[in-house]
């Protein structure tokens, strides 16, 4: 597992954008979804106006090469993830530009279309995205960060801002919230820390905050 710094993660999206997959990676980054779930996105699992994506299937491709869509593995894998504002600009205007490009090949343009997909209608598959990513990411210097490590990076730094972990594992789809205490426990260190301070700031909220001196 690799979470990457706000100033790394800032760099991907914008390195994308010029690219097919700019949208794809932007939604990786910033919703935490899997791979499988956001190629197995539909347009009518998209609520643009509450800001809201759906999760109800998975795409895997079996052996072979045939595609195929699951539902999630549990319950809490189907679920709503709310999305941030600047992505759902993205996604917006990321639909609106396939839309038009699917209506100048002729090809329909649905609620059933995968929302990663190309101007001829063919969905995104998992392989070439991820090769798309590793390209993207060693030409930005950040080896050894995998497309995977975007979800880790979203849970990573809700986790560090304070988000209540219960609503990071809702996000994730983890089946419980001990799956998400274990897999990020090297944030709750950080997080220690700033409930020890802001219990003190609640009970004495003018006194100045103690610093802790460390041996030399």
């Amino acid at each position: 597992m690799r979470a990457m710094s706000p100033q790394e993660a800032n760099r991907v999206p914008e390195a994308a954008r010029a690219t097919p997959y700019y949208a794809l990676f932007h939604t990786a980054l910033y919703s935490g979804m899997r791979r499988s779930e956001l190629l197995g996105l539909q347009v009518g699992n998209v609520d643009l106006t509450l800001g809201t994506v759906h999760v109800v299937r998975a795409m895997h491709v079996m052996p072979g090469g045939k595609v195929v869509f699951t539902e999630p593995k549990s319950a809490k894998g189907r679920r709503a993830v709310a999305l941030t504002p600047s992505n759902a600009v993205v996604l917006r205007d990321h639909l609106a530009k396939l839309e038009s490009e699917m209506a100048d090949l002729g090809v329909a343009f649905s609620d059933a279309t995968p929302v990663f997909s190309w101007p001829d209608g063919r969905p995104m598959l998992p392989d070439s995205t991820t090769r798309a990513w590793e390209r993207l990411v060693i030409g930005l210097g950040l080896k050894g960060v995998r497309f995977h490590d975007a979800r880790h990076t979203h849970a990573s730094f809700m986790l560090s801002q304070g988000v209540h972990p219960k609503i990071v594992q809702e996000r994730l789809g983890h089946s419980t919230i001990a799956v998400t205490l274990d897999v990020y426990s090297h944030v709750a260190p950080g997080l220690q820390a700033a409930a020890a301070l802001a219990f003190d700031k609640m009970l004495h909220p003018s006194a100045p905050l103690a610093t802790v001196d460390t041996p030399a």
